[in-house]
């Protein structure tokens, strides 16, 4: 039974996606929901399908939100010191009933007082002189908003599944576009070395519209695994890695380790396969050299109990080779 429940969510999603690519092929809105939020998730290369037990997994797989019997509750703040100057933050906090785990979920991205450069106005036919309006506002906002609710619980013992529902919101000086979007995912605990499967299915939901352009969402299927390795006391080595497919690109990996001392001290590392872009070689601008936009991550984190909470403060690196390397920064708060 519990494989024909983890095998239906893989089957429905291998049905949507292609269905949904066919339909909506071309370029996708909403892009910063593909940006990665949470500094775990991203040190270990984005490879967090299969993570559970915490709020933040909200941003990746509604299963993983689904909390145990002895946790009440989780919350984490997420910072992202994102390219260009854009400030990226995110919020997340869950809440363990007899019914399942309810999460709620906020992601922002904004950039302010960016530069207009813009001549609003007509030629005057006789000075002929361009006559701008002196009240056009010389600089402009940009901002990227999703407010989500997710609901998760184990529906047997080795099995969560998740949903939620989101809305997405995104305005660029004084336009603006909104959808609404679904996610959908389930984890199942193989019972080997801490082994976990895991299958989500993102941002199925409404196109965003701007200036009349209609733009699908980046619906993206992934399945995810973790597993154990090493698990003692004293040291824990996980090995994490994702397979996944976006609407608009074409097969990713990611694979990442997490090297943990008496759960205290934690240390990690991945890379993103195939996540390439393509970077001029200097001799042609029809021929460039593919190069690896987001590859490799690193990073640290520090976990201590205090009384009935368990705090946690992680760091993740992310190189960038075109652009400015990424940092980020997550608070988790566990009870």
């Amino acid at each position: 039974m519990k494989r024909i429940l983890f095998l239906s969510i893989l089957l429905a999603a291998l049905v949507v996606l292609p269905a949904e690519a066919q339909r909506k092929a071309g370029r996708t809105g909403a892009a910063f929901l593909e940006v990665g939020i949470g500094a775990r998730e991203v040190a270990l290369g984005s490879a967090a399908t299969a993570l559970t037990g915490d709020a933040g997994q909200i941003f990746w797989n509604p299963a993983g939100t689904a909390l145990n019997d002895q946790q009440r509750g989780s919350v984490s703040f997420s910072y992202v010191d994102w390219i260009a100057d854009i400030e990226a933050g995110a919020l997340a906090a869950g809440y363990n009933t007899a019914y399942g785990t309810l999460t709620l979920g906020v992601q922002y991205f904004g950039l302010t007082d960016i530069p207009a450069n813009r001549q609003n106005g007509y030629t005057d036919p006789i000075l002929q002189e361009l006559v701008t309006d002196p009240e056009t506002a010389p600089t402009y906002n940009y901002t990227d908003l999703a407010v989500s609710l997710s609901y998760a619980r184990y529906v047997i013992d080795r099995l969560s599944l998740g949903a939620t529902v989101k809305y997405i919101s995104e305005r660029i000086d004084g336009v603006g576009a909104s959808a609404l979007a679904f996610d959908f995912g389930s984890v199942y605990q193989v019972g080997v070395a801490g082994w976990q499967l895991a299958a989500r299915l993102s941002n199925l939901g409404t196109d965003m519209s701007f200036y009349n352009q209609d733009n699908p969402l980046p619906l993206t299927f992934s399945i995810g695994s973790t597993i154990y390795p090493v698990n003692r006391e004293q040291m824990r080595l996980m090995l994490a890695v994702d397979a996944t497919k976006p609407l608009d690109s074409q097969q990713l990996v990611y694979g990442g380790a997490e090297l943990s001392f008496y759960d205290l001290l934690f240390l990690r590392a991945g890379y993103r396969f195939n996540y390439a872009g393509a970077e001029d070689d200097g001799t042609s601008t029809r021929d460039p050299v593919k190069t690896s936009i987001e590859g490799v991550s690193l990073g640290a984190g520090l976990q201590y109990a205090l009384g009935d909470y368990a705090l946690g403060l992680d760091y993740a690196f992310t190189q960038m080779d075109l652009l400015d390397n990424v940092h980020r920064f997550t608070l988790r708060i566990g009870m």
